[in-house]
């Protein structure tokens, strides 16, 4: 006959075997995990780097990795430094997303406090007739500790619930990274359109004062009979056409400060916004030639003083630099919690126990019962079993693997949209870069021609409608260098965005971190 200690020795090991087996079950409730194939090619379209005015190509920024280059880096400007982080301070968007990931985060914790049981200290009376003559009123006061229907988690449901919360978590510290660097863009594009609408502005300004000082030079010929009432019009109708020119300009640089307003979320300070532009002033003696080569002179401060070059980016690299793309990783948390949710589909269709149980004292009185009372206690397992529920569990496991397949074609979905961002921003950089520089060339030869055309009308070989053409042709070469320019600025800042930087490193190392590391025990079996 076997000694009794030996026998419960012996169930007790088989219980542990079975606990042990059902819970490497659980763990096998959900599908391993693979990070899905990249559906775009193994490599971003090569361009060749643009090569800075100091003729450095920027070998520096290349040998780090594009999410690891600090936006405060990228943007040496101190005044669009100022402006990024008021906005980082101010802005509703990253604060909405800042708070979300205070919100997941809270459901995490409540969903991992599933995993633990809840102890709650309980004190219960009841005070009732006895049901026998003669009727004695009896009171029975207990008081300790319970726990309410603590289910063991065997298969693994409550495991997988804790997973797929903890990726929605990374998943919102993921969206408030691409917030954060949307925002950064925006700001700073919009900045550098700011500083165009300057540019505009002051061209326009002085374009309208050469005009109208050549006006009145026009307007004393034609009252001398010298020159026609034809050419007299024309004139008059550059002037026009310039005063248009800065109406739109005031207007343009008046609705791009309103918008940065709206970006930053507070007063934009003037000492953050772009630098007032100075042209050279017009000569005092107002011969045509003095007007013509203050123009060209102007030209040249456009062409020289525009802006400063941005902090250059490698091109030319594998594909898997998107997956440090912020949607990219928030898509892919999408696809974890994806994941999990099959396993805990799985899970609900085998049995569930729970656990409820007491311990503590009883005593017929109240204040008797840390006197006198008498120790009790309780235990009552339960197991529930599905029997039949008309196919709804299965239906569960089916609707959490079409969500896991859409979630994977979002992710290639992510990754496609990502490549071809990337890709275009890195094509439009190039040619941008081409196009400004063949736009200055154009208008620094309209400004020669404004002068040799200035030059021919004085000594009476060309007609003032060469003259009048040679201003029109030299503004429209400027308002387009300016344009190009800008072009070219935001689209280093796509590139920029494209390949998922912008994020302050100092930034990254907080957040989600604890939530990861909790993600990463939760995951494992």
């Amino acid at each position: 006959m076997n000694h009794p200690k030996r026998e419960a020795r012996r169930a007790a090991g088989a219980l542990m075997a079975v606990l042990a087996a059902a819970a490497l079950a659980g763990c096998a409730m959900t599908p391993d995990y693979q990070r899905p194939a990249m559906a775009v090619p193994d490599r971003l379209p090569s361009a060749t780097p643009v090569v800075a005015q100091d003729g450095t190509a920027g070998a520096a920024a290349a040998a780090m990795s594009v999410a690891d280059v600090p936006w405060t880096r990228y943007f040496p400007d101190p005044r669009l430094q100022q402006l990024i982080r008021l906005s980082l301070a101010h802005n509703r968007d990253l604060r909405v997303a800042a708070l979300n990931i205070d919100r997941l985060q809270a459901a995490y914790q409540i969903q991992r406090a599933e995993r633990l049981p809840t102890l709650n200290a309980v004190i219960s009376g009841t005070r009732q007739p006895s049901a026998q003559p003669p009727y004695d009123i009896s009171t029975v006061v207990n008081g300790g500790i319970t726990v309410s229907a603590f289910e063991l988690d065997l298969f693994g449901r409550v495991r997988a619930l804790t997973e797929a919360a903890a990726a929605q978590v990374l998943g919102s510290e993921a969206n408030r990274r691409a917030v954060h660097n949307s925002l950064v863009s925006a700001v700073a594009s919009t900045y550098y359109t700011l500083w165009a609408d300057r540019w505009q502005l002051a061209l326009a300004e002085q374009t309208l004062e050469t005009r109208q000082a050549s006006l009145r030079l026009q307007q004393l010929k034609f009252d001398n009979g010298v020159l026609n009432e034809l050419e007299l019009r024309s004139a008059q109708s550059l002037v026009e056409a310039a005063r248009v020119a800065r109406a739109q300009a005031q207007r343009q640089w008046q609705q791009d400060l309103n918008a940065l307003q709206v970006l930053v979320g507070t007063a934009v300070p003037e000492s953050a916004l772009p630098p007032a532009v100075t042209l050279p002033p017009l000569p005092a003696a107002g011969q045509l030639g003095d007007l013509a080569q203050a123009q060209a002179q102007s030209q040249q401060w456009v062409s020289a003083a525009l802006w400063p070059d941005l902090a250059e980016l490698p091109v030319g690299m594998s594909s898997e630099v998107l997956l440090q793309r912020p949607d990219i990783a928030q898509a892919e948390q999408a696809l974890l919690a994806a994941n999990a949710n099959i396993g805990a589909a799985r899970a609900a269709r085998f049995p569930r126990i729970a656990l409820t149980a007491s311990a503590g004292v009883v005593s017929d009185s109240l204040s008797g019962l840390f006197d006198d009372g008498r120790s009790a206690w309780s235990f009552a397992p339960s197991i529930s079993l599905p029997i039949f529920d008309a196919g709804r569990a299965r239906a569960n496991v089916a609707v959490a693997e079409v969500q896991r397949d859409i979630a994977v074609a979002q992710y290639d979905q992510a990754i496609q949209g990502a490549f071809r961002e990337a890709a275009d921003a890195l094509v439009a950089r190039q040619s941008y870069a081409e196009q400004a520089a063949a736009q200055r060339a154009q208008a620094e030869a309209e400004a020669a021609r404004l002068r040799l055309s200035t030059l021919r009308y004085e000594t009476g070989v060309a007609s003032q409608l060469d003259l009048l053409d040679a201003q029109r042709a030299l503004f429209a070469a400027q308002q387009a260098l300016i344009g190009a320019q800008l072009a070219r600025q935001q689209a280093h800042i796509a590139v920029y965005k494209a390949l998922g930087g912008g994020w302050a490193t100092e930034e990254s190392q907080t957040g989600a971190q604890p939530v990861a590391q909790a993600a990463a025990a939760t995951s494992a079996p």
